[in-house]
């Protein structure tokens, strides 16, 4: 059998040298009531592999705020960990948040779903005064620190609109019908401080100067394929700018 390290000593094939990008995926459990929106955390785990990215799955080993009957849409008395439950996700293959090194890291996306307002922040019970969990602001402050982009969809670019002061975002449309439900998100970024861009559920907004690329995802009441196709463009832009 002949060895391919012969290749070595010239013109190296790109096979060689073409090294795919490292991104951080951080999702908040398994669930769109309670976690991570399943969806959209699978569109951004396809596209990314489709880019030929290397994802990297994350979570918070905590406490879900609570557990929500997906089909009663109720609270119940369970208990679950937010990092157990996203391992149903990441097929297994997930790390505490608390491991997660950003040197060695290209990008970040976080997924939207409730879990983001409830376990990854206090969004949903205290919106614009929520405070955001110590290790995912961590996070997000330690890329944005180096350079390095980041990708938020759904309610996730709440977390930027929290800790970035000034920067630009989209969670879709700020007025509010039977299309965008949850419009009052967008007000609700600009008393942050923040610049919302209304943008349709197929498009993305990139901030040039925070490496900031977010897409409104199941904020809008939209087709599951627009949605995919949203998130798709956004990972397009992520990786761009990584």
């Amino acid at each position: 059998m002949h060895s391919n390290l012969g290749f070595l000593g010239g013109n190296i094939p790109a096979l060689f040298v073409t090294m795919g990008k490292r991104v951080a995926v951080v999702l908040a459990g398994c669930g769109v009531y309670d976690g991570s929106e399943i969806h959209e955390s699978s569109a951004v785990l396809v596209h990314l592999s489709r880019e030929g990215a290397q994802a990297e799955v994350y979570a918070p080993n905590v406490d879900q705020m609570h557990v929500v009957d997906h089909v009663k849409g109720q609270p119940t008395q369970e208990k679950r960990n937010v990092l157990v439950e996203s391992a149903r996700i990441a097929r297994g293959n997930i790390k505490d948040l608390t491991k997660l090194d950003v040197k060695g890291l290209d990008a970040l996306i976080i997924p939207g779903g409730f879990g983001v307002a409830k376990n990854l922040s206090t969004w949903a019970t205290q919106g614009k005064n929520c405070t955001v969990s110590k290790e995912v602001e961590d996070v997000l402050k330690a890329f944005h620190a180096a350079k390095k982009p980041i990708g938020l969809c759904c309610i996730s670019p709440v977390l930027a609109a929290k800790i970035f002061p000034g920067c630009e975002l989209t969670v879709g449309h700020d007025t509010e019908c039977e299309k965008w439900p949850y419009a009052k998100t967008a007000e609700t970024v600009k008393e942050l401080g923040c610049k919302h861009i209304n943008k349709h559920v197929t498009e993305v907004h990139v901030d040039v100067k925070n490496k900031l690329v977010t897409t409104s995802a199941f904020m809008c009441n939209a087709p599951i394929h627009e949605i995919y196709d949203g998130i798709g463009k956004m990972i397009k832009e992520v990786i761009r700018l990584a």
